[in-house]
């Protein structure tokens, strides 16, 4: 059995690495560059969410160039067209050879647009690196479905886009299955909850929060500017921004409307765009015309760059259905200045590439896609621009509602990408750097009187401490497996990502319970069989929990001594969780799915050995008579402490205390007065209370501040209750 720190730090594995450790590194990069790219050279499998111009061409080139020289096979890097030759060209200034895919050389480092994706054969290579990654965003994306199955055989992955959506559940889960880090629905199950009843869908469980950003600093690097790694911003300051608004008078109507009455979906916004062209174009172009510096001009519609390319003379457009050669060519020519005015559109000229040449640009009308407006203007507003950049957005009438729409989601994505930084800045200093390593805050308390002695703790170091053969009777309800329900750390027996994880944290709790009970003693164990989801299992049904507790302390030497199952009321826990199986709309759709409700059960287990102190327990007859049935079917499930004032803002469920009337038959049943009755998992202090109420000791553990603080305010109320008594009965 391994040491309790050594399984600790193997628990809720965050990540791991297959990369290598002999890596080159050209002295031309930046000082953070060099850092991302060692980190991401030892990964192998990792994601560099990096805003553009800080350089994230170079790092890919030379994560590549790493792996193939040390593993000895080829890389395959997808990128969109337009960004093909200037991936080539990046590479000559770092000496990296980079060649077309379709190309029979021997160069190992081959690119490819996401167009020819069936045309690679995968088998050939080693690793894959994705440039503008953000193409995974689609959930149903057959380019994603075919990028994530086609290179699963490969080892060595990297994703690569200036524009991740943080917020966007789906986005990081295509991410980490594209890189074999986790499986969408193990990635949902873990940190995430479904709030669809309450309308806001699938929202970080409050304990994970930090847990969450923590494993994705393993996998990713998100960054803005170098100073978010503690690296100095010299050189990577941008110029001023100008954008500015240009409207025109304009009414859109549909042919059945007297008046306006605004857009309301794609139709209305493409019809508003082709309508409009005639009101723009002349003012548009002239302003252009008045300048001789370099602009680009996006445009939406094919019309719209036609005619503006008939009225500037000294423009190109850039259009899709130019020849891949001829596209190279007026890139190259805009780059070095050979044509003043590039019209495009952004899905051919908008990702990846570098025009810092050009700090002037149109928008020929907007779309609603947020992203498209970003990284269009990030073609000029880069790192390395030298002078303000200058953005026009030309609009027709209600066009106007299109870009607040695209600025509330600028806003929205900012927020939330800072807030992102916010998280994982110091989780991503600490990969880069492991020797100042984030710890785990970890607080011990102990509380004693003459009725009971608590300790705020991790049961399976405190419990140590305790006497061998010193506990009289245990009673308690351990965590259900269940992910940052109720805290973050991974000492809380509820956080382990499975049933096997689970049962092996449980095991050091164990073999301290056989220690510390007296021979021929008794614990009683609540617990109940656990509904499987279809996101976390893949199926919907029962896992046998009851069972595998049994067998854990058989295993561990314990006797299976008894068992009481508790009735519960299936139209209370229908009503508390919604589930399938409880519910009268299933039971009418299809009762195939209809299922029983899930009662509670109290496992007794036995230490071998013969009882030294015989029990004299106060039941008469007739309650034994009761306690004696196997189910107990009067127990209130509402008689219990209560729990809200312990409850905080990140736990994702309701404290589920144990009833005291249960509690209380057991510590009759199987314990006399003044003897010590023991909870490793106290809780709010359910057992405590209870224990002294009836003229027991207590001793308890609890891992959570607040349930512990809990604890003792409701078992001063039970001495204050046994003191009251007491004065009474003098």
């Amino acid at each position: 059995m391994r040491n309790y720190k050594d399984f600790l730090s193997t628990k809720l594995n965050y990540g791991s690495s297959v990369g290598i450790e002999n890596i080159t590194i050209p002295d031309k990069l930046f000082d953070f560059q060099k850092a991302i790219t060692r980190w991401a050279c030892k990964k192998g499998r990792c994601a560099i969410f990096a805003d553009t111009g800080l350089g994230k061409t170079f790092l890919q080139l030379v994560w590549a160039n790493n792996i193939v020289n040390e593993i000895k096979g080829k890389i395959i890097i997808f990128a969109p067209l337009s960004v093909n030759e200037q991936t080539i060209d990046e590479g000559k200034k770092i000496d990296i050879k980079v060649s077309r895919y379709d190309i029979d050389d021997d160069v190992k480092i081959k690119i490819c647009n996401y167009e020819n994706l069936d045309n690679i054969n995968f088998n050939d290579y080693v690793g894959i690196v994705l440039d503008e990654s953000s193409i995974l965003k689609s959930v149903s994306g057959k380019t994603r479905k075919k990028l994530i199955e086609l290179s699963q055989g490969l080892k060595f992955k990297l994703a690569c886009t200036a524009t991740p959506a943080p917020n966007d559940i789906s986005e990081i889960a295509n991410h980490t299955e594209f890189l074999g880090i986790m499986k969408r629905e193990e990635m949902l199950s873990k940190y995430f909850v479904n709030r669809e009843n309450k309308g806001t869908g699938w929202e970080i469980k409050g304990h994970a929060i930090t847990a969450f950003y923590k494993w994705m600093s393993t996998w990713a690097m998100f960054i803005k500017y170098p100073s978010d790694l503690g690296f100095k911003d010299d050189g990577f300051i941008l110029p001023e921004l100008n954008i500015t608004g240009e409207y025109f008078d304009f009414e859109y109507k549909k042919d059945d409307e007297l008046f306006s009455s605004g857009l309301k979906g794609i139709t209305d916004r493409l019809n508003i765009r082709k309508q409009s062209i005639s009101t723009k174009i002349e003012r548009i172009a002239n302003e252009i015309n008045q300048s001789n510096e370099q602009a680009i001009v996006w445009c939406g519609l094919n019309e719209e760059s036609t005619v503006l390319h008939k009225l500037i003379p000294d423009s190109e457009n850039l259009q899709g259905s130019d020849t891949e050669e001829e596209k190279i060519r007026k890139i190259k020519e805009f780059k070095r200045g050979k044509i003043r005015v590039l019209l495009t559109k952004s899905k051919i000229a908008g990702f990846g590439l570098n025009f810092q040449n050009c700090h002037n640009m149109h928008f020929f009308g907007m779309s609603d896609s947020y992203e498209s407006y970003y990284q269009c203007i990030r073609r000029c507003y880069r790192f390395g621009q030298k002078n303000p950049v200058n953005v026009k957005i030309w609009l027709a009438g209600e066009e106007s509602a299109i870009l607040d729409n695209v600025k509330r989601k600028e806003k929205t994505s900012q927020d939330t990408f800072n807030n992102v930084i916010k998280y994982v800045k110091d989780f991503e200093k600490d990969e880069l750097n492991p020797t100042s390593h984030v710890k785990e805050i970890y607080k011990m308390e102990k509380a004693k009187t003459l009725n009971y002695e608590v300790y705020l703790g991790d049961s399976c170091e405190v419990m140590k401490d305790l006497k061998e053969n010193s506990i009289d009777f245990s009673v308690f309800s351990p965590p259900f497996a269940s992910l940052y329900t109720y805290s973050p750390s991974e000492r809380d027996l509820g956080n382990c990502q499975n049933n096997d994880e689970f049962f092996e944290h449980f095991k050091y709790i164990i073999k301290e319970l056989l220690r510390v009970i007296k021979q021929g003693r008794l614990i009683a164990v609540h617990c109940m069989n656990l509904p499987t989801k279809l996101v976390n299992h893949g199926y919907i049904g029962l896992l046998d929990f009851r069972g595998d507790i049994i067998r854990a302390f058989q295993k561990e030497g314990f006797i299976y001594h008894s068992e009481i199952c508790i009735q519960k009321n299936p139209q209370a826990a229908a009503i508390r969780t919604h589930a399938k199986g409880l519910m009268f709309k299933q039971l009418h759709k299809d009762s195939s799915d209809s299922r029983q409700g899930i009662p509670d059960y109290i496992c007794v287990f036995r230490k071998r050995g013969d009882n030294e102190v015989r029990i004299n327990t106060d039941l008469n007859n007739e309650e034994w008579i009761k306690l004696a049935h196997p189910i107990w079917t009067d127990i209130r499930e509402t008689n219990t402490l209560n729990f809200r004032e312990a409850r905080t803002d990140k736990d994702e469920k309701h404290m589920c205390p144990l009833q005291l009337d249960v509690i209380n038959r057991c510590i009759r049943l199987w314990s006399n007065k003044k003897e010590v009755v023991f909870s490793p998992f106290m809780g709010i202090g359910s057992e405590g209370y209870e224990a002294i109420n009836l003229d027991r000791k207590f001793i308890g553990i609890e891992l959570k501040q607040e349930y512990y603080n809990t604890a003792i305010k409701n078992l001063d109320v039970a001495c204050a209750n046994k003191k009251d008594l007491f004065d009474l009965v003098v």
